[in-house]
């Protein structure tokens, strides 16, 4: 009987609940979250210019020295010619409806000028949507025929979110191909969810070199349909904006073009990695151009369109590709890049990436 009555007080003691009072649960913290940025191959593209600003085209490897953070690193420099992958984002809302018949002529110039026999391109186009046309491909035709079919769409410019996708699109390309993004639109962005700076990030990350070739905002603005006038009403701080960026009339009259508004400041590149917080500016193109070492070309008609695209083949075709890995990643922040040529009586100047962001360990 003694052995009954053990046995169910301890079958009663295993199936009764726990005495939550006694035992709290302690509530789980959230991992901390931690962004870094793992740099193990800088690729520098650079220019050399003579004192009448043509290029200089016959240096040898060893006169090249880049400095990284004042310090020299060793370098790589390619002297046999890398096939192109190139992604090309078109503008494709009502806002540039009058000057999309001029883009729509340039697809026969895309192989000869920019990528070559050996490359290949792909096309995105944009308005609130972003809409890939054309995977990439070494076909002319397919692109000549995609972007004859880009038609206008919404008021929306998401021109960041399209810098997101092609840099995305080139980050699978083999690494022995160079990566080139060419945007071609306003250099204002409506309606994007990502930010310059992250985006910015992306595209030193993926080692993509961007080009700006800029349409005529002042042409949009007389040839563009006439939306109806509505009175805007609503305070300054009921327009949304951007995260970190106050609702002054000064900065809604820069956001959405009241008053002829326009943001016209150019922050050091270094400023632009130190802050924190979104970057509010009205012309992420040139924020991309600077970073990465690329170049802006603006255009109004289709003369001046095919001008900018033969000046943006010129400069692809007469740069160096520098590469190193960094002898310093164990200092963080903002590493400056300095390209010296020795040695050569016609160089001038040098042109290339100011440098790129490296998260501290």
């Amino acid at each position: 009987m003694r052995r009954i009555v053990l046995w169910m007080l301890l079958c009663g003691w295993l199936i009764a609940p726990p005495n939550r009072a006694q035992q709290p649960q302690q509530p789980e913290e959230p991992p901390a979250v931690r962004i870094g940025v793992t740099v193990e191959n800088v690729v520098a593209p650079v220019l050399v210019f003579d004192k009448d600003g043509s290029y200089v085209n016959n240096i040898r490897p060893d006169q090249f020295h880049l400095y990284d953070n004042s310090k020299e690193q060793n370098i790589a420099v390619d002297v046999v010619y890398q096939p192109i992958s190139l992604v090309i984002a078109i503008q494709a809302n009502s806002h540039v409806e009058q000057l999309l018949p001029h883009v729509q002529k340039i697809g026969n110039l895309i192989t000869p000028l920019l990528i070559g026999d050996q490359g290949e391109a792909a096309l995105i186009a944009y308005d609130a949507r972003i809409r890939v046309l054309q995977d990439f491909t070494s076909d002319p035709d397919k692109i000549t025929q995609q972007v004859k079919k880009i038609y206008p769409g919404s008021t929306s410019n998401r021109l960041i979110d399209a810098v997101v996708e092609g840099t995305r699109m080139l980050s699978t390309r083999p690494k022995n191909r160079r990566r080139i993004l060419i945007a071609i639109g306003e250099t204002r962005d409506v309606g994007s969810e990502g930010r310059s700076r992250e985006t910015l990030l992306g595209l030193q990350f993926a080692n993509v070199l961007f080009y700006g070739v800029d349409m005529s905002r002042f042409m949009n603005v007389l040839m563009a349909p006439q939306p109806v006038p509505r009175s805007d009403n609503l305070p300054p701080a009921m327009h949304p904006m951007p995260s970190g960026v106050p609702a002054t009339p000064t900065t809604v009259a820069q956001m959405y073009g009241l008053n002829g508004g326009r943001a016209e400041f150019i922050p050091m590149m270094v400023e632009v990695f130190k802050d924190v917080k979104a970057i509010f500016k009205d012309n992420p193109i040139e924020v991309f151009t600077k970073g990465t070492g690329g170049s802006e070309f603006g255009f109004h008609g289709l003369h001046s369109l095919e001008e900018a695209i033969q000046k943006a083949g010129e400069e692809l075709h007469s740069q160096y590709t520098i590469s190193y890995n960094p002898n310093n990643k164990d200092e963080g922040g903002f590493h400056h890049i300095i390209v010296q040529v020795g040695g050569h009586p016609e160089v001038d100047r040098v042109q290339t990436r100011p440098g790129y962001w490296l998260a501290p360990k």
